[in-house]
């Protein structure tokens, strides 16, 4: 699988706007891209369930049933949802750690780094999923996490468990409902008969229009 780490994106996370940083920088963070893609052991999980919506602010994914309105808009007009998980695995994590402690400079570069890579892997891995739906007939939305909107990070757990994903990719929670790996991802995408555009990334759907790590 291929990856497209999007530079730029990294520069945003590191809060230069529109200004382009120096040679060095942008050195730092071809090294810090190679690392982390050295260190990591990228893994994916993913599973389809039937879709039902109770109202405009409540989903039944299955059998668990999510109060969000941000989400049951997102998914209107689809009958079928791909649950979904993704890690870049611990040795990215302690790679992160060992930098904080022996340059926090780079250690800075480097967490915006892995933010990238681990939105790229998702990309890469929706691109796939995009295209076994296609051969069904749907048209796969884009990615919804908890986090975004008014959908709670409290069902992260909840969202684990039906992937199985402690058990097939390591992935777990904590009680303040942080994912360990930390540069880790969950999110619904939906599946419906209706052409669409699917914007990949999750600034196109994102209602934080004056964020200032916002992709035009």
């Amino acid at each position: 699988m291929e990856l497209k780490v999007d530079k730029q994106e990294i520069v945003r996370y590191l809060g230069y706007g529109k200004n382009q940083p120096d040679g060095a920088v942008m050195a730092q963070i071809d090294e810090c891209v190679a690392e982390l893609t050295r260190a990591s052991a990228m893994k994916t999980v993913s599973r389809m369930f039937p879709l039902k919506h109770l109202s405009t602010k409540e989903i039944m994914l299955g059998e668990l049933r999510i109060g969000s309105e941000k989400l049951s808009k997102h998914l209107r007009n689809c009958d079928k949802a791909i649950l979904f998980a993704a890690t870049l695995g611990t040795g990215a994590d302690l790679l992160l750690r060992r930098w904080s402690v022996a340059d926090m400079s780079k250690a800075v570069i480097m967490q915006a780094s892995a933010a990238a890579v681990i939105e790229a892997y998702c990309d890469a891995c929706q691109k796939e999923l995009s295209a076994e739906a296609a051969r069904d007939g749907f048209y796969l939305r884009s990615r919804f996490s908890p986090g975004y909107g008014d959908f709670p990070l409290d069902y992260q757990r909840e969202l684990l468990n039906l992937l199985d994903a402690p058990k097939r990719i390591g992935l777990t929670v904590t009680d303040s409902m942080m994912l360990t790996p930390t540069k880790s991802v969950t999110a619904v995408m939906g599946l419906t008969r209706e052409k669409e555009s699917c914007n990949v990334h999750k600034c196109a759907t994102c209602e934080a229009v004056d964020c200032p790590f916002r992709q035009e």
